[in-house]
């Protein structure tokens, strides 16, 4: 079987639920894809579970355990440093709840592939069509003028900011200094996709369905949204944008 050229990383924090299935399910896709798990510590067992997959899948799938819970953004910068020391050109962000449909990977592994974009986003909200199901009215509105907000104050052209299902080519991630990212919950999102924009990286959206979890817990609190309203305008503003 040929070396994977595409690694998709999957940050945990008490997902036993649903890590088994979202591991197999990527590696049933007719794409050959990597797995890295980054796993803040779970106490329900997730990193054990991951381990004992390992076994079934051998050189393609892997574990990043970090020792404590610190945020999205950090799970992430942890896994995009061990990837860039990896032999992957092209690297994805990806929920473990199944929100991101995983077939959908495929599509956007293709659209870097092409070179149509330098950064593939599954979005939810093109065509001005809202695709999300099981969340409430008020998630939506907030979650939707949320990314009307980011556009507003940076001009970024991207119509789901706060999208966390994301493909890179590997030298988008070289270009960056992640000890000056500064956010770590979907402000990081936003952050990621604004400075890939300013440093002239193209940007090109898919259309998803975005699915609310069904099994486990929702990580979403106020705090994370009141850093995506405040965070966008200390990063618009600021010099090192």
């Amino acid at each position: 079987m040929n070396k994977s050229k595409a690694l998709v990383i999957i940050p945990t924090y008490n997902e036993k639920e649903n890590i088994e299935d979202i591991i197999n399910r990527v590696f049933k896709l007719e794409r050959h894809f990597d797995i890295l798990v980054v796993d803040d510590n779970s106490p329900d067992g997730t990193g054990q579970i991951v381990q004992q997959l390992q076994k079934v899948y051998p050189g393609r799938l892997f574990l990043l355990e970090r020792p404590e819970k610190e945020g999205l953004g950090k799970a992430y910068i942890a896994g995009f440093k061990w990837t860039l020391q990896q032999p992957y050109d092209y690297i994805f962000e990806m929920d473990a709840d199944f929100s991101h449909p995983p077939h959908k990977l495929v599509e956007l592994l293709k659209v870097l592939e092409k070179n149509e974009a330098d950064v593939s986003i599954g979005s939810r909200y093109l065509k001005g069509r809202i695709n999300v199901v099981n969340w409430d009215l008020k998630r939506i509105i907030l979650s939707y003028f949320a990314s009307v907000y980011v556009r507003m104050v940076t001009g970024i052209p991207v119509k789901d900011t706060t999208a966390g299902f994301v493909g890179y080519k590997k030298e988008v991630l070289q270009s960056f200094d992640f000890d000056k990212i500064k956010f770590v919950g979907y402000a990081f999102q936003i952050e990621m996709k604004y400075k890939a924009w300013k440093k002239g990286f193209a940007i090109k959206e898919i259309p998803i369905i975005f699915t609310d979890r069904i099994k486990g817990k929702s990580k979403m609190h106020g705090r994370i949204i009141s850093e995506a309203v405040w965070g966008v305008l200390k990063m618009r503003f600021s010099k090192n944008a």
